[in-house]
């Protein structure tokens, strides 16, 4: 099979999956109502609940969700070849991460907007909310800490030891912020429409990019050029900035602008493959490489978001339901956005096994799990294997290598404001419920926030950047959380009378995998070559409380009484200090 056609038989599963599928999921197991009110109406602040026009939500949505992982974890799990990685990427997605994120969706829009954690307070009980709660903080403090380093590094002049940086995206970023916050005062205070808004917008992205192709260190030398950890921490400040202003100034301008540069790159990366028609450099499975973990179950927790992501369902309830319109729009947003970044994880998957060339740099790109391990390596691999795409189409490859980095940063920053803001949310709960005075305070909550993430930023292995270890971390952890969200909606439909084995099966599932991978994790970091106490502590932590979570699930799934009323888990349920003001 060649890259070509594996594309083409993939969407048109995608195709079937959201022309069926989630029609099915929306009209018998949802039972979608468009009468219904939501949030972003019953609860309007101009802070977090908004009303926002589909077009607009569904990209905030899709640049939300889909950060650095959906390139970054199957650009390291094509180590097992290109056949696992596409099978999963497109397979999990439909079945398992795009009904994850619907549902979740679905669920926050009924709880008046209130994220996952607080939704299991009304299915589960008290002790799941906080259990919940603690296994997001720890997901998404981990996750960002992974992202912060890989932009830090893809900032700099070099990325690793004999691989240049990507400073010209600096300058277009940079810019993007001012011209996002002038968008949203245009769209939110002046009421410009959204089509002269969004043309100047994005090409003045596309006259940054040129001009920060032209000038990739804005006239400084390169040894003067800040090194990662300056750029760490520009980042955690932007994070700091992004979380505490209204959706309307940066957040929702800034997610739609993106998305339009994300579209670009994306179609012009897929156009150049058909145009190109590349072979496979990589092997179709390599079922043991050397030093890698097992291929199962390790390909799920490795490629992560690009299938299936519990951090989609924060994202979901966190930010996403608060501006839902209308809740006929959850089946675009929630099922439609995930296959959108199930297709830019398949285009990771070709990059990074048919945009080497040959064969030979292939396997000496991913000749051992070690030589593979590093992040940042992997990264510049997505860029340069979708860039030999790029190409094709007759664009110099200077300026089809800056457009990709750029594509690469905006994916990640605009997850990275999004999730400080969830982090902030989730801190909020935890203090809400634990009766501490910053719960209804979100300059406090998010600098706790932004110090947790850097935490994990700058933390290090003996002496060496911990940033693979934490991304194993981050996938069992994240996988945690998907299952832990599917088995929540589950709960939900079983006591709708609802046939619950579409969300059952994905549950047990991606609960009995992760469950596995973290006991390797474990073992791993106790016994292995390098033992490391603090990510045995942090995994025996979350290994522990998804088990108490799971017991608390199986004793409310006996007592269950059916009911045809979609409110009644849910009714009792008050937003927490700071969540709505």
């Amino acid at each position: 099979m060649t890259p070509l056609l594996a594309a083409l038989c993939a969407f048109v599963v995608y195709f079937l999956g959201y022309r069926f599928y989630s029609k099915f999921l929306a009209e018998k197991l949802f039972t979608i109502d468009p009468q219904r009110k939501t949030p972003a109406h019953t609860m309007t602040d101009g802070v977090d609940y908004l009303p926002t026009r589909p077009s607009i939500l569904f990209s905030h949505h899709f640049a939300s969700i889909t950060g650095l992982a959906p390139m970054l974890g199957p650009a390291v799990a094509v180590i097992w070849g290109w056949l696992p990685a596409l099978v999963w990427v497109v397979v999990g997605a439909l079945l398992v991460g795009c009904v994850h994120d619907f549902g979740a969706l679905v669920l926050s829009a009924r709880a008046r907007g209130l994220s996952v954690g607080k939704v299991a307070e009304g299915v589960i009980g008290p002790r799941a909310r906080t259990l919940f709660l603690l296994i997001i903080f720890f997901g998404i403090t981990l996750a960002m800490g992974v992202f912060v380093f890989v932009i830090s590094r893809l900032f700099s002049v070099e990325l690793a030891p004999g691989h240049p940086g990507y400073p010209q995206a600096v300058l277009p970023s940079g810019a993007l912020m001012l011209v996002a916050a002038i968008a949203g005062y245009l769209l939110y205070r002046k009421g410009v429409p959204l089509l002269p808004v969004a043309i100047v917008g994005f090409l003045s992205q596309l006259f940054f990019i040129w001009l920060g192709m032209r000038y990739p260190t804005v006239g400084l030398a390169p040894a003067s050029w800040p090194g990662p950890t300056t750029w760490t921490l520009v980042l955690l400040a932007y994070a700091f900035i992004a979380s505490v202003l209204p959706v309307w100034a940066l957040l929702q301008s800034r997610d739609f602008l993106n998305s339009l540069l994300l579209y670009l790159g994306v179609g012009l990366a897929y156009i150049g493959l058909f145009v190109g028609n590349p072979q496979f450099d990589a092997p179709a499975v390599v079922l043991h490489p050397e030093g890698a973990p097992s291929l199962l179950p390790f390909v799920f927790i490795v490629i992560a978001c690009g299938a299936a992501s519990g951090f989609h369902g924060m994202v979901s309830s966190g930010t996403t339901s608060k501006q839902l319109d209308n809740e006929v729009h959850a089946r675009p947003i929630g099922y439609g956005a995930m296959i959108g970044e199930s297709l830019l994880g398949l285009l990771a998957t070709l990059a990074c096994t048919a945009g080497f060339g040959s064969s030979e740099l292939w396997h000496g790109h991913y000749g051992s799990w070690a030589v593979a391990g590093g992040l940042t390596t992997k990264i510049d691999a997505f860029i340069m294997g979708t860039t030999s795409f790029v190409v094709e189409l007759g664009l110099p490859a200077d300026l089809a290598a800056a457009l990709i980095a750029m594509v690469v940063v905006s994916f990640a920053l605009t997850t990275l404001d999004s999730a400080t803001r969830l982090l902030r949310f989730n801190l909020e709960e935890l203090a809400a419920s634990f009766g501490l005075p910053f719960a209804d305070n979100r300059t406090v909550s998010s600098l706790l926030a932004c110090g947790a993430i850097a935490l994990f930023a700058f933390y290090k292995v003996d002496g060496q950047p911990a940033a693979l270890a934490l991304w194993q971390l981050f996938g069992t952890t994240n996988q945690l959380l998907a299952g832990l969200t599917l088995g929540l909606v589950t709960l939900y439909l079983k006591q709708r009378g609802k046939n619950v084995w579409f969300t059952a099966v994905p549950t047990i599932f991606m609960l009995v995998s992760t469950l596995i991978a973290m006991a390797e994790n474990l073992h791993t970091f106790a016994f292995g070559a390098k033992p490391d106490m603090l990510l045995l502590l942090v995994g025996g932590m979350l290994f522990f409380l998804a088990l108490w979570l799971l017991v608390e699930a199986a004793l409310t799934l006996r007592k269950l009484t059916p009911t045809n009323d979609p409110e009644v888990l849910l009714e009792h349920l008050s937003p927490p200090q700071g969540e709505a003001k």
